[in-house]
């Protein structure tokens, strides 16, 4: 007998993933019809035409076919060679055999390295696992959170749909609290205890609290006093920290910068919080979507604990070798002086100045539309722009009706959640800017026809 759709899991039917949702599907099928789409709905940098980094594309083709290095040893520069060499070494059989389930432990050193240079504060290479991308690594840490029906995670509205996908299909409970989109998407500690007193109400048991650090869908940059105020709330409530900061490298903004959750939990000496932080190839300047590279470190973590996660990352083996390299590639970037390093800062540079002139064109444009209303781009690769909309309509029909008018595929906000009333759609900076600006004056065309 074939299986059918009642045999499936109630937490399997109940998952939804709006970015990859009926939407795209349908623009999918446009295209087959010849149509052109504008793909605005999900950060997929080179499928818009982002350049890979050449750092890291000739360090992977070394990794994968290391007799390069004696049958074009002058087409690559001697750093590009020395670090090929070096992961091979630290791989010890090549990028076709497993590692350990942590991940190549060479790698995971430089990972260290990394989060020591930028934050100041050492950490244990046994407390890094290298995934694949940062989704596993955060659906790692939910899995081991969500025990049962009446576990709870705190998740940022709008937040990024994996979130809610991913504790929908692990039977445990989405907690949700607002962002405060007329403060720039920040963080209150008024909403956050409001969220947590009406979860309790309801009966559930809240483990912990997520935050998505330069924002997706929201494109805010959290200062450090907002990140002491969430690790304080973590604190006084007894709650695990989950720290997506994968779009660290994407601000935009003067005087913005970045500010890891680990380096305040560790000037506030937070001992008694544990924290799981995400970083990813996939963003940033890299755009290695496709890859599937990225690691998570944890801290303040008891040891039989840390035992279950590495339990629970044996089961999958280990991360993929190419991945795991090209962590290697984004944590350990040529220093200056090395003959790699003029041409990485070009290409770093012209990407990221790149993004910030689309984030500037993408917010004002949107602001010039009457009906429209999108807060400064500070980080990230999105924006979330309020919609106005005609009585009985909703954020889905308007994506929808976008789709088929103009081929710009982007997301409706119910996909991330919204405050009751409101409505929005989530559409990234990525896309060439001829062809973004082509995207701000369709939209402002069709916006005053669908009002």
């Amino acid at each position: 007998m074939t299986i059918r759709l009642t045999d499936l899991g109630k937490a399997v039917l109940e998952t939804e993933y709006a970015v990859r949702g009926p939407i795209v599907a349908r623009a999918a099928e446009l295209e087959k019809q010849g149509r052109e789409v504008i793909y605005c709905n999900i950060g997929n940098p080179q499928s818009l035409g982002q350049k890979p980094l050449t750092w890291n594309r000739q360090i992977l083709a070394l990794c994968e076919y290391p007799a390069l290095m004696e049958l074009a040893p002058t087409a690559f520069p001697a750093d590009v060679i020395e670090a090929a060499r070096a992961i091979l070494a630290g791989t010890k059989h090549g990028l076709g055999a497993y590692s350990e389930s942590r991940g190549v432990r060479f790698i995971r050193e430089a990972v260290a390295e990394f989060i020591l240079e930028r934050d100041h504060i050492g950490v244990d290479p046994d407390a890094i696992f290298l995934t694949d991308g940062a989704s596993k690594g955060v659906q790692t840490a939910l899995r081991l959170l969500i025990s049962g029906p009446q576990d709870g995670i705190m998740v940022p509205i709008p937040q990024y749909p994996l979130y809610s996908a991913t504790i929908t299909l692990y039977e445990g409970r989405m907690v949700p609290y607002f962002l405060d989109e007329a403060n720039g998407w920040k963080l209150s500690r008024t909403m956050l205890e409001a969220s947590l007193a009406q979860a309790k109400a309801e009966g559930t048991h809240v483990k912990a609290i997520c935050v998505i650090n330069p924002g997706n869908p929201t494109g805010a940059v959290l200062d450090e006093a907002n990140i002491e105020m969430v690790i304080g709330f973590a604190r006084d409530h007894g709650l695990t920290i989950l720290a997506d900061e994968v779009y660290q490298e994407n601000i935009y903004l003067p005087g913005d910068e970045f500010v890891s959750f680990a380096k305040v939990l560790h000037q506030l000496e937070a001992r008694d919080v544990s924290l799981f932080s995400f970083h990813s190839c996939s963003k940033g300047f890299l755009g290695e979507c496709g890859v599937r590279g990225g690691y998570f470190e944890f801290r303040n973590v008891p040891e039989d604990v840390a035992a279950q996660i590495l339990k629970l990352q044996s089961v999958s083996l280990c991360a993929n070798l190419a991945g795991q390299a090209a962590t290697y590639a984004m944590v350990r970037p040529p220093k200056p002086g090395m003959p790699s390093h003029g041409q990485y800062a070009a290409e770093k540079t012209a990407i990221l100045d790149t993004l910030k002139q689309r984030a500037i064109l993408l917010a004002e444009g949107l602001n010039r539309i009457e009906g429209i209303t999108c807060n400064v781009i500070a980080g990230a690769m999105y924006a979330f722009p309020s919609i106005s909309l005609p009585p009985g309509r909703t954020d889905f029909d308007y994506a929808m009706a976008l789709l088929e008018q103009t081929g710009i595929c982007v997301v409706p906000g119910s996909g991330f959640g919204q405050a009751e009333g409101t409505a929005h759609f989530r559409t990234t900076i990525l896309p060439p800017t001829d062809k973004l600006q082509k995207v701000v004056q369709a939209l402002g065309e069709f916006h005053r026809t669908f009002r």
